[in-house]
Formats: C-alpha cells, structure tokens, sequence
C-alpha cells in the first residue's frame, strides 16, 4: 500500500514560532490576476510570486513567466528569504477556523508518498484536463521544485497515527493566518517516530481529496526524468515522490462543502417550464422563499441525498427522484454509489437530460455554468442577472471516495469543496 517517507523541506526563513501570514497563499487554481496582486501587496515575498507565474493559472503561459518563476525562487533562496532544510522531516500541520460561528480543527502530516498509477496506492475522485497539467508541469521543470502539496485522506477511525505525531509537537516552527484560518506547521525530526508512520502507512490507502492535477503533473514528471534517465529512477530519486498533506478521512474538523451549480443562456427560460420537464422523473415540491439561504440548506439536509434545490426568478422549488431507475437508464454501467450522488443526480438527470435537451440555448456553444460553494452567492448572482438559475446541493459524503476508489470510478466535474484549503508556501518540496 502506501508508501510515505521525510524530505528536507525549503522553508521561508523565520525564528521559531515566528508569524508567516504574509507569505502563505491558497493554491494557485483558486486564484486570478486581482487575487495575486493582493497578495503581493502584503509582501513582494508571497509564494504566489513563483507559484502563479501566470494568470489565467489552468493553462500554459509563455516559456518566459517560468522562467521569471525560477530566477525569482533562485534568488530567494540564493538571498536567503527561503531556506532548505539541513534534514529530513515530518512535517505536522494544523487548521485552525470558524465555521457557524464555532472553531475546529484539522491536522496532519506533510510527508512525500510514493507515486503510483492512479488506483493502485493512490485513488482520484474527479478527471483532469491538459491545460493546468501542461502549466504546472512548466513549473516544476523550471523551479525543480513541487511548490504546493496535494491533499489526501487515509481511514484511522482511531486516530491512532495523528495523535501520536501531535503529542510529540510543542512549539510550532511557524504560524500563519490566512483568509481567517489559522495555519500552524511543526517540523519534527525523529527517526523512531518516522518508522512508526510509515509502518503504520502501509496498509493504508490514499484518496486525492484536492489536487488530482498536481499528482498527474508528479507523474508525467516522473515519466520524463525516466526517459531522460534511459529506465527506471533508483527508488529514492526524487521524481518518484509527491508532497502530500495527509488527513485521517475520520476528523470531526474534515468538512466538504456543497459546490452549487449555476446556470444561464437559456432560451425563453422560466422556472415552471422547468419544473413541468422535471415533474416526469422528479417529485417537485414549491417551497416559500425566505431569502435565507441557510434555512434552504437545513431544508435539503433534511430531505437527504437526491434532493436538490432550484432558485430562479424570486421562487424556490426543490427536486427529488422518484426513484432510481432514471439513473440507472442514463448511466447503466455506473455503479449504484455513482448514480446516488447528488452531483450525478444534477449533471445527468438534469442539466444533461431536461436542460440541455430539453430547452434551447442562446448561444451554439450551450448553456453558460457556473459553480460556488456559498449558497448565498449562488441566489445573489441570479438575482443580478448573471445566471438565470441556481441548482444548490448537499455536499458529496466523504465516503463516497473510498465507496468509488474501490469501483474505479471518478465523480463529475466539482463533485467536492474541502473547507478550508491547504496553504501553499509553508514548505516546498526540491526536486533537485
């Protein structure tokens, strides 16, 4: 199974305990040219001055931002703003943040896994496209160096591994804040404990919560330094690791957000048109809108999965499947677990099935889509005209992972929004 080991990290150079909030960002892929410069303005140092060396961030750029990527990571380290380790070690991570009104916490360990393909060691739950693999990989050839990690769940239902990692902790090597969470990293060096983890690793199995693009940009990169090499690297070559944050897929602080669905561009639209459509496979049910979406999402809650909420011109009307045998029309050779997600319920049963089918678009190229995990955006965007509907789920249950891991399938496209993000910056993987 899983295969973890330390790695010497570069670190932005700081006194123990010392606050870095101005150096952390969020990944890249959550952020544009408006977002970069904000960050840059708290410090020219920002991660974000190597790690987005481009905007728009998912596709490739020209040969000279990576270029301007390296020279300015060169220089930072050659000036001594970032730092590597003189050894290797466990990293231990803690979020701390708000959600209602109430703390929480999650915790884990950045560490490099092994790479293997997808599904063997290390299972995906969402596809990838070329274009941000193309521009991370750019990145990492120019900077020889994974700048952020990718985010992976493991099953402990009795912690037993964090918590031994975290009561050897005392004071942190820094600390950092960002977009209200706190950001807290320890570097622990011992080498019995590093033994323990990964013994106590290799039965498991790692699901890609976050960052399925940065693992296959890992592995294409591996793939290149092999032909490079004539054959196989030798096992501790650094091309045959990734920088992995892992969190215990059973933390009470691990939340997943419902990813809303947005739609416009429709021709003639109105909301009973489609509800008329829907009502052959759905149970539609016209609720009074208070202009509280979290009333909406207690009320989704309680209807459970396949249930989802449509908000369109000041009216709120909620879908729920008859049964399963329109799913199961749609996608046969999908497994039961598939077909029962929300986020399938949506993209087949209804965008693909009523909306794109069934109603005209304005333009050729379809409908215009958009996605947010704040259901109180999702309402205000239709509001303002930028989408004549809003679709708002219940979030994608954590098992779900491990249920199609095991089956091999991916969910649709934003099936998932882990909340909060990792921090990008607080310690970088060398390749070389």
């Amino acid at each position: 199974m899983a295969q973890i080991r330390p790695f010497a990290g570069i670190r932005f150079s700081s006194a123990a305990g010392a606050d870095n909030s101005d150096f952390i960002a969020p990944p890249y892929d959550v952020l544009d040219a408006a977002g970069k410069a904000k960050l840059l303005a708290k410090s020219p140092f920002n991660i974000v001055a190597i790690d987005l060396p481009h905007v728009p961030p998912k596709q490739l750029g020209p040969p000279a931002a990576y270029e301007a990527a390296a020279a300015t990571m060169q220089k930072w380290l050659d000036s001594g703003v970032l730092v590597k380790g003189g050894r290797r070690a466990t990293y231990a991570y803690e979020q701390t943040f708000d959600i209602d009104g109430h703390p929480h916490h999650r915790r884990g360990i950045i560490v490099l896994v092994k790479l293997t393909p997808f599904g063997v060691d290390v299972t995906p739950h969402e596809q990838t496209h070329a274009g941000p693999i193309e521009d991370r990989l750019q990145l990492m050839h120019a900077t020889g160096a994974q700048l952020s990690p990718v985010f992976g769940l493991f099953m402990d239902r009795g912690d037993a591994i964090l918590s031994k990692v975290f009561a050897s902790v005392s004071k942190p090597a820094c600390i950092a804040t960002l977009d209200g969470v706190s950001n807290k990293l320890w570097e622990i060096i011992d080498a019995s404990l590093e033994d323990e983890l990964q013994i106590a690793m290799r039965d498991k199995k790692i699901y890609i919560a976050d960052g399925h693009h940065r693992y296959t940009t890992a592995l294409h990169y591996q793939r290149q330094m092999e032909e490079k090499n004539g054959g196989p690297l030798p096992p501790a070559d650094a091309a045959n690791w990734c920088m992995f944050v892992l969190i215990n897929g059973e933390d009470s602080g691990l939340r997943v957000l419902a990813t809303h669905r947005l739609v416009g561009g429709v021709k003639d639209w109105t909301l009973d048109a489609f509800c008329a459509n829907a009502a052959e496979a759905f149970e539609v049910t016209k609720i009074g809108f208070t202009g509280e979406p979290e009333a909406i999402a207690a009320q989704l809650s309680e209807l459970g999965k396949g249930s989802i909420g449509v908000y369109s011109q000041k009216k709120l009307c909620t879908l729920r499947l008859r049964d399963g045998l329109r799913m199961k029309s749609l996608e046969p050779d999908k497994s039961e677990s598939w077909r029962s997600l929300d986020v399938a319920v949506y993209q087949r049963a209804i965008y693909d099935d009523i909306i794109a089918r069934r109603f005209q678009s304005v333009a050729s190229a379809g409908p215009t889509t958009g996605y947010t995990a704040d259901a109180r955006d999702a309402i205000t965007r239709v509001d303002k005209g930028e989408f004549q509907a809003a679709f708002l789920l219940n979030p994608t249950p954590i098992r779900a992972l491990a249920e199609l891991g095991e089956v091999g399938e991916v969910m649709p496209q934003k099936s998932t929004f882990f909340f909060p993000k990792l921090a990008t910056g607080l310690v970088i993987n060398p390749l070389r």
